[in-house]
């Protein structure tokens, strides 16, 4: 049997075994995989995210059924795993290998209920179209790739079919419901290179399909046992001193 073949039939496997345990969730499971709900059951039904970047979406949330296209820090994506999961839902993380699973569980996420393929193979985009059949949020790493029109449009349809929610990053997707965009802006607590990183701020822009682009800074910081995000005015960012202050990445 060639590569190519071998590649293919493992690939197919792990999309099999994907499948049962999509069953095998409750509450999802097999009734979502049967039953795709109707439009007016989704209609600006939005996901869970910390309170702190609500305020700066469109619906107060990821909107159920929607692609949302995601660039930057991944602390963000992991307040966005940990509210969903911490509510109840579950969510997957396909394709980004170095995501933070110790950061996410101390945002409150629920690891039961968060499911990560950091190899999905050599089509990422099949085994997150398997998932939106029993979860509530899939994140999709695309690895520097640009997904074709054609393709996306599908995958679309199948989230907004499924009430799933499509986070895509570290690619290029056409025309997605909505732009996340988050760098960071500063730290404290490291002083000159050395010392405990006490809160992390990010500068956080959001773009929908119309209108005008939202924009805020985020703080991230350890609060009542655990890490949680804040909404931070940016005349706040400015009074820090400097060797407070990290260059943005």
């Amino acid at each position: 049997m060639g590569s190519d073949a071998r590649v293919g039939e493992a690939q197919q496997q792990k999309v099999a075994e994907l499948r049962r345990k999509m069953a095998a969730i409750p509450g999802r499971g097999e009734s979502a995989v049967e039953r795709a709900p109707h439009a007016a059951e989704l209609r600006r039904e939005a996901l869970p995210v910390p309170a702190a970047l609500a305020e700066l979406l469109p619906d107060g949330g990821l909107v159920k059924g929607s692609v949302v296209s995601y660039a930057g820090a991944r602390s963000l994506l992991a307040g966005l795993l940990a509210a969903v999961t911490e509510s109840g839902g579950h969510a997957a993380v396909v394709g980004v290998p170095r995501f933070g699973l110790l950061a996410a569980a101390e945002m409150g996420a629920d690891l039961e209920r968060l499911a990560v393929v950091a190899d999905p193979g050599p089509d990422p985009i099949e085994v997150a179209s398997v998932l939106l059949d029993g979860l509530d949020l899939v994140v999709l790493g695309l690895d520097g790739a640009s997904v074709v029109p054609s393709r996306a449009r599908v995958l679309a349809a199948r989230a907004r079919n499924k009430g799933a929610t499509l986070v895509v990053t570290d690619g290029t997707w056409p025309n997605p419901a909505l732009r996340i965009d988050a760098r960071i802006a500063g730290y404290v607590g490291l002083g000159t290179g050395h010392g405990r990183l006490h809160s992390l701020t990010l500068e956080v822009e959001v773009r929908g399909k119309t209108g005008t682009p939202n924009h805020g800074h985020l703080d991230l910081r350890p609060s009542a046992g655990r890490v949680r995000w804040f909404p931070q005015h940016i005349d706040s960012i400015a009074e820090l001193p400097l060797r407070a202050r990290g260059a943005a990445s």
